[in-house]
């Protein structure tokens, strides 16, 4: 079954084309600045475990339905042609970030459902706009094609009400559903589900670390989420890229009333400025470690403020679970960051933690177990894949 799976952004279409149930993509491809000057194409065509590369630079990609038309005809056009018409598409799946109650399931696209995902652009703004306008323009162009919506809040709508309630008047989640949701459920779902399989466990208590530009945590008792660190929306939590995560709500309103920041102001601070950008000038984990080493004493603090944080969410969900089997570094920060992996598991003897250090400098694409045989709790590197989740999604709902 050909499955194409879509990413849409405010600007961009992430894809990936897989032949179900093989796990690995026939190709991949990303369209950037779409709108914007200077628009790019990369597409990858894997051929016999070797990797093609295309390059475009098109003048224009005035929308995202021109720059969707470009991908169809890299699929179906030239020497690395893919499939021979976009009617060879039986499915389209679609990353979307939020389904706040509504959407609690991987669900087939039909005119309801889009109504209803409309109702969610108040809760994620930058994100689920862009995924309507990409279910929008598949349709157009994979018209044999069934639409498919996978949500990254669906994994988390196991949390208990202990969990995802905020101590507010009850009114505000009644009439306004402001409660948690938490995020990067997707990819959470398909690690823990891997660890789960490699530790050969019926039943597990798995503490998953998400670490890329975005950062959070999940509590994973037996397959299921119990606790996670992004909440209403993806700022909260853990420390990131760009954004904050915790913070005291008195800091927004010193902000609001004595430094006369506006709401735009504070989001844009918040959201954009701050994290390990605010703190170094840098959000590239890469370049931080670069300054450490030539004795940068505010990338230093950095470190120590990311994994610190990490460390307490450690503790909390260890807590929450009364328990722990192992705890799973993934996404780019945490597969690729020797350093970050160190400096979370240092002084956790408590839960019976001991990093083999020679294994931790050392990368696999597939799982890699990085403590000691010593050691009680498992840690394990799980490389995520939230395309082929989307795709196995999607495969399970239709097959």
């Amino acid at each position: 079954m050909n499955i194409f799976v879509v990413n849409s952004g405010s600007s961009s279409i992430k894809y990936q084309l897989f032949k179900m149930p093989a796990k690995n993509p026939v190709c991949s491809g990303l369209v950037e600045r779409i709108g914007l000057d200077k628009p790019s194409i990369t597409h990858k065509v894997f051929i016999n475990g070797e990797e093609k590369v295309i390059n475009l630079n098109p003048e224009e990609l005035p929308d995202h339905e021109a720059g969707l038309k470009e991908v169809n005809a890299l699929l179906t056009i030239g020497e690395y042609a893919v499939i021979q018409d976009p009617a060879d598409i039986q499915v389209v799946g679609h990353r979307i970030v939020h389904g706040g109650e509504t959407f609690t399931t991987t669900t087939i696209i039909n005119e309801q459902v889009k109504d209803d995902l409309k109702k969610t652009f108040q809760l994620a703004p930058l994100h689920n706009p862009a995924s309507y306008l990409g279910i929008e323009v598949a349709e157009k162009i994979f018209t044999n094609a069934t639409q498919i919506g996978v949500f990254d809040t669906a994994f988390h709508q196991t949390l208990p009400p202990k969990a995802y309630r905020f101590a507010i008047p009850n009114q505000y989640y009644t009439d306004f559903n402001i409660r948690a949701y938490g995020f990067h459920g997707t990819s959470h779902k398909y690690v823990t589900e891997q660890a789960a399989a490699y530790l050969s466990k019926k039943e597990s208590k798995l503490i998953s670390v998400h670490l890329g530009n975005g950062c959070s945590m999940a509590a994973v008792n037996n397959g299921q989420s119990v606790d996670t660190s992004m909440g209403f929306g993806p700022l909260s939590g853990l420390i990131m890229g760009t954004r904050s995560g915790d913070i005291d709500p008195t800091v927004i309103f010193y902000l609001a009333n004595q430094l006369g920041y506006d709401i735009e102001q504070v989001s844009n601070l918040l959201n954009k400025r701050s994290g390990m950008l605010g703190l170094t000038g840098n959000s590239d984990m890469r370049d931080i470690t670069q300054a450490i080493e030539q004795g940068d004493e505010n990338a230093q603090l950095a470190y120590d403020l990311y994994t610190y944080r990490i460390k307490k969410y450690i503790g909390a969900y260890a807590a929450v679970l009364n328990g722990l089997d192992a705890i799973l570094f993934t996404a780019g920060v945490g597969e690729n960051d020797a350093k970050v992996r160190e400096m979370v598991c240092a002084d956790l003897s408590y839960l019976g933690i001991e990093l083999d250090t020679a294994k931790n400098q050392t990368r696999s694409k597939e799982i890699n177990e990085i403590s000691t045989p010593n050691s009680r709790v498992k840690v394990l590197v799980v490389p995520t894949n939230e395309e082929l989740e989307i795709a196995r999604q999607c495969y399970e709902l239709v097959d």
